[in-house]
């Protein structure tokens, strides 16, 4: 009726067009709002906001070294939040935050007349805070141009729910808890970790400013990638605040002036410290949360934020570190050295063909149907790869055989440190770079032990009543029920007609003595000593067995070790003290194991440690004292494998146990000779180094200043002997010493 009385046709025309478009829109919203576009989130679910939460690995000093995660966010209470990094955010995010209901027309009737009349491209996107949060929670499923509109509708709904289900405060904390700071980084808490190495609550007016200054551009305005935009946004930042009285000019001008600086770390799986343990930690943390499954506990260890609170001293495992780095790359250098210009890494064809043939790139091409000329063919193509040795990465033009050759030869390790009195794993090292070797040599490796299993044939030797002035000729027999076995001491010294005392023999490391040694007290009595000393492994039932030709994991090997300074008990290594939930509530703690008797007797313990005591001053060890200066109470004992191809070096103190292993991956590969492979050069530098890097930190005095245990005044008897006795003359006359003595092994 009123539209007939309008005479002109054109605002008649235009009035119902209009009206149209009005409820066009109206049915669009309508259609938005009734889920036609997808679903919304109702109040109910807005309710009960959960988000994926990182799970953080602590030191046994509570210090962050690591997470596990899908998306990297640790939230945090909204206490915790710095009032400049709230005043920061509102300030350039968001200045109505306080006054509007999750959608700010005045600055969307702002940004329209920009945008639509002026053409003013940076004009912003009007979009309050509270959308921003609907955005992070329901982030946009594509990018397509037609879909804005229809998710920026839904986005403010989802805004006006979320204002009518929480407080202001709120919505900041959920805000800030979820929020992208690029590179899979979600939170104002991992972010903070992240470029300033520091927990939110404890960021200064300037740093808060380049974080919340990213959120416009988390690439863009990276103060790790661009710097000199995130300058310039964080100064933005800061004007904002003195425009909305949230800092003086004065003060703006003072912060304007400060420089950049970061302090960055990123959790990344590959790098950062201790990344062997992290994933020993992980591994060991997935068969904790099975096992929780199977009792009606669900947890995700990326993303129900556990607290993982593990044994790892942090500046120890800092120093480890240096002095792997330190000794392996000068090693690595003198390796490649002894064998001169023709390595068998390069030369051993029939090696390098097997290694290729292991390879995933041949088997997929294999399995493809290719004959291996065209596999070949295929995989000596040159192309781009990046190759690392011990100055770092480089890109270079390869194929598979050049990438064989290349890492072949790298020497690898495996060390750990452990307290002796329960277990705990003070530093891990399972290799020297995770990045490129990811098999960790203390949880996956069995290797030879060498000499280092000498200390339990004497263990038994003792408990089994064999006196330590028992003295054994060093003269090398050949084993004629054994197929000719002879075996042989290192070096070129003449011991035909020399007797060892066990001491003396044990500090020099004799292989004849060690396995005259294991003959008399039965091979079964040595397994069985060593089966009490916490080793679980099989072990060969052959008096090889005394040259160490059992195979054991370097962390069952520190634990047998611990019981000479643990009152004879053997311990386990372990990682983790406890986990907790992502409000700090203890789910499970992890008990030492220690096993409840003794290995052996007082006695043995004090005369073994005395007998370990001697390697290190005057036996195969002594470069300890001569050429690192070490005055530290230590024993230990080397240990090298035959053909060079392990190095082994155990270190004891009063309260660390050392164990480090030095070799090739390849088993086919070995040192070139025993001066550089044996456990003394190989292997020991990096406890040498490790221990001289301790005694400069005073907080590490209570490990570097303890003493052992003062030995009875019985068994300094018991070792008060010569430790060498020559045949007399009438046994030297009738001896040959060029002829080598045979004889059945007595097989008790």
């Amino acid at each position: 009726m009123i539209l007939k009385k309008i005479k002109s046709p054109v605002i008649r025309y235009g009035i119902v067009a209009i009206l149209t478009l009005i409820i066009c829109f109206l049915l669009f919203i309508t259609s938005i709002y009734s889920g036609l576009w997808g679903n919304i989130p109702n109040s109910k679910e807005l309710s009960n906001l959960e988000y994926q939460k990182a799970s953080e690995v602590y030191s046994t000093d509570s210090t962050l070294i690591g997470k596990y995660y899908l998306f990297d966010r640790q939230p945090i209470t909204f206490n915790e939040f710095p009032e400049n990094l709230l005043d920061a955010l509102i300030a350039i995010e968001d200045e109505r935050f306080y006054e509007h209901s999750g959608i700010d027309f005045t600055s969307l009737f702002r940004v329209g007349v920009k945008t639509v009349l002026m053409q003013d491209k940076s004009s912003g996107g009007g979009s309050t805070l509270t959308q921003q949060l609907a955005k992070n929670l329901y982030p946009r499923k594509d990018r397509v141009k037609s879909n804005i509109v229809v998710d920026k509708i839904k986005e403010m709904i989802i805004a006006s729910r979320l204002e009518g289900a929480y407080s202001k405060e709120d919505i900041l904390y959920h805000y800030l808890n979820t929020v992208s700071f690029g590179d899979n980084t979600f939170g104002i808490e991992s972010a903070s970790l992240k470029f300033f190495n520091k927990k939110a609550k404890n960021l200064k007016t300037e740093e808060a400013a380049v974080l919340v200054g990213m959120l416009k551009a988390t690439y863009g305005y990276n103060p790790r990638v661009h710097p000199e935009n995130s300058l310039k946004r964080r100064n933005l930042v800061l004007q904002s605040m003195v425009k909305n009285n949230f800092l003086d000019e004065n003060k703006k001008d003072s912060l304007a002036a400060t420089p950049l600086k970061l302090d960055y770390k990123d959790f990344n799986y590959n790098d950062g410290l201790a990344p062997y343990f992290r994933e020993e930690v992980r591994k060991q943390l997935t068969k904790w949360t099975k096992e929780q499954k199977e009792s009606g506990n669900e947890y995700n260890i990326y993303t129900s934020g556990l607290k993982i609170y593990t044994t790892l001293d942090y500046n120890m495992q800092v120093l480890a570190e240096q002095a792997m780095v330190e000794h392996l790359s000068d090693l690595q250098e003198s390796f490649e050295k002894s064998y001169g210009k023709n390595p068998p890494w390069k030369t051993n064809k029939k090696l390098i063909s097997k290694v290729l043939k292991k390879t995933l790139s041949y088997k997929k091409l294999k399995t493809s149907g290719l004959s291996d000329t065209e596999v070949l063919d295929s995989l000596n193509k040159k192309r781009t790869m990046t190759l690392v040795d011990w100055k770092g990465e480089e890109s270079k033009e390869a194929n598979i055989t050049d990438s064989i050759q290349h890492y072949m030869k790298f020497l690898n390790t495996g060390s750990i440190g452990i307290d002796p009195n329960s277990g705990e794993v003070k530093t891990w090292i399972g290799g020297i770079n995770f990045k490129y070797y990811k098999y960790d040599h203390i949880s996956q490796s069995k290797r030879q032990v060498g000499s280092t299993f000498k200390p339990i044939v004497y263990t038994a030797a003792l408990e089994n009543g064999i006196a330590p002035c028992t003295y054994f000729s060093a003269e090398e027999v050949e084993y004629k029920n054994l197929k000719g076995w002879s075996p042989s001491n290192s070096g070129s010294k003449d011991e035909a007609y020399l007797n060892y005392s066990m001491e003396q023999a044990l500090s020099n490391s004799v292989n004849t003595v060690a396995v005259k040694v294991l003959e008399q007290v039965g091979v079964l009595n040595v397994i069985n000593q060593a089966t009490k000393m916490g080793i679980t492994e099989k072990l060969p039932k052959e008096p090889s067995l005394a040259l160490g030709t059992g195979e054991i994991k370097i962390n069952e090997l520190a634990g047998a070790y611990a019981s000479f300074v643990n009152k004879g008990k053997p311990v386990e290594a372990f990682l983790i003290k406890k986990i907790a939930n992502n409000k700090d509530s203890i789910l499970k703690v992890f008990e030492p194991k220690i096993a409840k008797k003794e290995a052996f007797s007082i006695e043995t313990r004090q005369l073994m440690v005395e007998m370990m005591k001697s390697t290190i001053n005057s036996g195969t060890a002594s470069r300890i004292r001569n050429s690192y200066n070490l005055k530290n109470d230590i024993a230990g004992k080397t240990g090298t494998t035959q053909n060079n191809k392990d190095a082994w070096f155990v270190g004891i103190t009063p309260k660390l146990v050392h164990v480090t292993w030095v070799g090739l991956d390849n088993h086919e590969l070995g040192f070139s000779n025993t001066n550089l492979g044996q456990g003394a050069n190989a292997a020991l530098p990096m406890f040498a180094l490790l221990l001289q890097k301790l005694n400069k930190d005073s907080s590490f005095n209570g490990i570097t200043k303890a003493k052992f245990e003062t030995p009875s005044s019985e068994v300094l008897d018991k070792l008060d002997c010569d430790p060498v006795k020559r045949d007399g003359f009438l046994k030297r006359l009738f001896k040959n010493p060029n002829k080598k003595k045979t004889r059945e092994f007595n097989e008790n």
